[in-house]
């Protein structure tokens, strides 16, 4: 069995709309999102299929029941690990809490809601293969590819702390900064050869310690235009990234945020 320690598995969006949700991130990013819950859960929850037939992750109808616990909406991201209630059990010893057990679900695996000593929220996973499959690998996430998640970006009160720990549990590497002046150090975190996001201190803006994901798009002044006209918010940006694409961060008419990167296309 390969080893897949720490690559992101699933994004999920949970939204009190799936509805505007799918209109919304159709028309910014380009997605399908399924229309009608699938399978036979009582769970509302949507496929986000991709142009290529591929998948992007899903979304959750938070209930109401969900909300008096305290969710809200916003995007998470799935990291596989070979133990879940071994992760689980770090996160606890390192300070941190699980939101949602460990627990399993019939077909696609053991997984558990944590958050890290600061309080960032995430994830753990190890995933059960499609039959006749063992091997199967996710390419919900892509360096450089619209469509997929391309950035994973941890913004928290304790930089060094959380760059230990992650790099630890899921052996990611740390390597090479950007300096963001009184802000320091944007410092990028590597797995299996490839950047996949970096780690930053919080700005005193958000609320707490947070994961945001960047999704792909084809152009970014299109998609931020889609933003605005479907209702969210452009928080900043877009600003130019090392390589020449663009990013933004937004904020969903639900309330979630996410990022966007892509390039800027001559109109």
């Amino acid at each position: 069995m390969a080893d897949h320690r720490g690559t992101f598995i699933w994004y999920e969006l949970m939204t009190t709309d799936a509805d505007a949700a799918k209109v919304f991130y159709d028309n910014v990013v380009g997605w399908t999102i399924d229309a009608e819950p699938s399978g036979d859960s009582e769970m509302d929850y949507r496929m986000i299929r991709r142009s290529d037939g591929g998948f992007a992750g899903g979304v959750l109808q938070l209930t109401d029941e969900m909300e008096q616990g305290g969710a809200r909406p916003a995007w998470y991201g799935y990291v596989h690990v070979p133990d879940v209630d071994a992760a689980v059990k770090r996160f606890e010893d390192a300070g941190g809490k699980a939101w949602m057990p460990a627990h399993d679900m019939q077909g696609v695996g053991r997984m558990a809601l944590v958050s890290d000593a600061q309080g960032a929220p995430i994830y753990v996973m190890t995933p059960t293969p499609p039959e006749g499959d063992p091997e199967a690998t996710s390419d919900v996430f892509s360096a450089d590819q619209a469509e997929h998640v391309r950035w994973n970006e941890l913004s928290t009160t304790d930089q060094d702390g959380a760059i230990a720990f992650y790099t630890d549990l899921f052996g990611w590497t740390q390597e090479g900064a950007m300096p963001m002046g009184e802000m320091g150090d944007y410092k990028f975190l590597h797995h299996g050869g490839t950047m996949i996001g970096a780690v930053m201190e919080k700005p005193p803006a958000m609320p707490q310690s947070n994961w945001v994901y960047s999704i792909g798009v084809r152009d970014i002044d299109a998609s931020v235009a889609a933003v605005q006209s479907g209702g969210g918010t452009l928080v900043h940006g877009p600003s130019q990234i090392p390589g020449g694409e663009f990013s933004t961060v937004c904020v969903d008419p639900q309330g979630a945020a996410f990022g966007l990167v892509g390039p800027r296309k001559e109109h």
